[in-house]
Order: C-alpha cells, then sequence, then structure tokens
C-alpha cells in the first residue's frame, strides 16, 4: 500500500505543479485588465470619446483572447478510436510471441484494415506499448499526459494541455489573439508610457501600472509573434511541431510533405470550410484525427486499389502525386474533392468544368 500511496501522492503533486504556468499567465492577465482599464482609461484618459473608443476595442479583443485561451486549456485531447487497441487475443498473442518480426507479423495483421500509412523510421508498425494500440497516422504518445493524443503537436506547458486534434485551432486562435491583446496595449498606451517617462502627467500611482504594462506588452508581443510566425508556417506545410523536427516516415522513407495538399486544403483542415467559424474558438476542424489524406509519390504496395477519380492540377504543384486508396471519412473526401475553394484558379475550375484533369493524379472515391 506505501508504493500506491506514495505513488498517488506524488501524481497529486505533479497536477498542482503543472498548473502553475496557468495561474502566472491568469494573473499577468488579470493584472493587465485592471492596469489598462482602471488605471489607464479611467484614471488617466480624459478624453471622453478616445476613453470609450479604448474601452469597447479592447474588451471586444480581451473577450476573444480569454474564450480561445479557456477552449485550448479545457478542451480534451482525443485519444485512438477503440478500432486501433488490440482485441484480448491479440494481446495474448503479441505478449507469447518473442520480441521481432512474429510481433510485427501480428501488428500488421491488425493494421491492414486500418488507415494507416506512417511507419516507424526502421519501417515498423509504430505500436504504443502504454496504451496497447496501433498508432494512427500523427498520433503519439504524451509522457505528461500518459496516453496517446491524436495529431499530437506538443505539450504545452502555458495551458497545461496537450496540443493536437481537438484544440489546435483553438491554441492557433489564441497566439492570434494574445499577440493582438499585446499588441493593441502597446500601441494605445505609447503616448501615455512617454507622458509619464518625460513627466507630461502628474506623477500618481497609474504611472508605475502604465509603464510596466507597457513594458510587458512590449516584450510579449515579441515573443508571440515569432511563435505564432513559426506555428502559420506549419499550417501552410500541414505539418505539427513534432513532424517539423522529424519527418514522417511512410513505407517509400520519411516524407516532409506526405501531409501537405496545398496552402488551402492545409489551412481548411485545420480551420474548416465555414468563413464564418474562422475567428472562433469553435471546433471546426475537419476529419476525425484518426485518418488523414496523404499525398505520397510512392502508394503504399501493402493498401489495397480501387478505381478513383481525377483532380485539377493543382497551382504550383511541382510534382504528380497519387492520395492512398483508403476510404475517407466524408470531411476529409470534401477536402480533397477538387470542389471550389477560395485560392483555387479559375483556369482550374474550368478544367474540372470540362472534365479534364491531369494524368496520375488521383484520389479514391469514399465507400
Amino acid at each position: 500500500m506505501a508504493p500506491s500511496g506514495s505513488r498517488s501522492i506524488k501524481r497529486s503533486c505533479q497536477r498542482v505543479l503543472y498548473w502553475i504556468p496557468v495561474f502566472f499567465i491568469t494573473l499577468i492577465v488579470a493584472w493587465s485588465y485592471y492596469a489598462y482599464v482602471i488605471q489607464l482609461c479611467i484614471e488617466s484618459i480624459e478624453n471622453i470619446g478616445e476613453k470609450i473608443v479604448y474601452l469597447l476595442a479592447y474588451h471586444v479583443v480581451f473577450i476573444m483572447f480569454v474564450w480561445a485561451y479557456w477552449q485550448t486549456i479545457f478542451t480534451k485531447p482525443l485519444n485512438p478510436l477503440k478500432e486501433f487497441h488490440l482485441s484480448y487475443s491479440d494481446k495474448e498473442l503479441l505478449d507469447r510471441e518473442d520480441r521481432g518480426e512474429s510481433q510485427q507479423e501480428i501488428l500488421r495483421r491488425v493494421a491492414k484494415d486500418l488507415p494507416i500509412y506512417t511507419r516507424t523510421m526502421s519501417g515498423a508498425i509504430r505500436f504504443c506499448d502504454r496504451c496497447q494500440l496501433v498508432k494512427p497516422d500523427r498520433c503519439h504518445h504524451c509522457s505528461v499526459c500518459d496516453k496517446c493524443i491524436l495529431k499530437m503537436d506538443h505539450h504545452c506547458p502555458w495551458v497545461n494541455n496537450c496540443v493536437g486534434f481537438s484544440n489546435y485551432k483553438f491554441f492557433m486562435l489564441f497566439l492570434a489573439y494574445s499577440l493582438l491583446y499585446c499588441l493593441f496595449i502597446t500601441a494605445t498606451d505609447l503616448q501615455y508610457f512617454i507622458k509619464f517617462w518625460t513627466n507630461g502627467l502628474p506623477d500618481t500611482q497609474a504611472k508605475f501600472h502604465i509603464m510596466f504594462l507597457f513594458f510587458a506588452a512590449s516584450m510579449f508581443s515579441v515573443s508571440l509573434a515569432s511563435l505564432f510566425a513559426y506555428h502559420c508556417w506549419l499550417v501552410c506545410k500541414n505539418r505539427s511541431t513534432l513532424e517539423a523536427f522529424r519527418a514522417p516516415a511512410f513505407r517509400h522513407g520519411t516524407d516532409k510533405n506526405g501531409f501537405s495538399l496545398g496552402l488551402s486544403k492545409n489551412f481548411r483542415q485545420v480551420f474548416g470550410d465555414e468563413l464564418r467559424y474562422w475567428p472562433l474558438p469553435i471546433f471546426s476542424s475537419l476529419g476525425d484525427g484518426c485518418s488523414f489524406p496523404t499525398c505520397l509519390v510512392n502508394q503504399d504496395p501493402e493498401q489495397p486499389t480501387t478505381p478513383g477519380v481525377h483532380l485539377p492540377h493543382s497551382k504550383g504543384a511541382g510534382e504528380v502525386h497519387q492520395f492512398p486508396a483508403k476510404p475517407l471519412r466524408e470531411s476529409q473526401s470534401r477536402l480533397l474533392s477538387g470542389a471550389t475553394s477560395w485560392t483555387e484558379s479559375d483556369h482550374a475550375e474550368d478544367k474540372e468544368r470540362k472534365g479534364t484533369s491531369n494524368p496520375g493524379m488521383t484520389i479514391e472515391n469514399e465507400t
């Protein structure tokens, strides 16, 4: 009982410690609200029109920022579906077999009917010993959460949560609105910061808050801008942070662009098809997190081939790729259906209406 009790106490202490960065951010945001609304807008700004405009704009940005942050923290990461877990009989078989090719044969049999195309660097089926499941594409085991996370990007201590398929859009909006929040404070606080610094205004309690608010917002703006720009690049390339450091491996080898479908479709995979939902922290990502459309140079020879439909050649594409022959979920089929999107050229649309397409570029019909 003692070892079990010690582990329970240790886990409880760790859970409390993991929340410290979130408490720190919450305190900073709460103080910034007091410093901006009370000390700057109400106490220091004398022009009524300017005060009203600043307060209205500030609260719009503040609400969106807090909403996105809340969603990023409290949206639970999705785990693989039960079809990826080993059955009781398969677990027994796997335990009885020696480590090696015999175990891989069992895993290959289990994975044969699953929409899986990535492998380990050695070409083996990706399997999680702790969760006892065949890992879906882009799924990784988080050592902090101690579970497999669908399309895991990273575990973020500032939100005390794994950033993955279920909350990546919220994380992107959190970065965007927090950057906008800091830039807005910096821009509107600048003139009063200069006045207090040059003794243009009376030396009151507001002086400390306004000056420190400017420094804090400016410093956070720099760090947030670099992080937001990096994740924008990842979205455009359809990569996670983990895939940026280590390219996913397919049967034909590693391919850093294996999941990239072009700028428009990469963006829509995260933010969805509905433009009105893009700026809102409401889940609108496409797919189910377990399977993803891929753009592979060499198709997986183990996957069955079925008749496909042709797609028009996308603008700027330099290679002819083939999509996997596995059936895709409805939203994924929409993503690859070649339907009109907000970035495709009129030329491509005309070609589609005429029924022409480039040879070799195919996707499979949903079944």
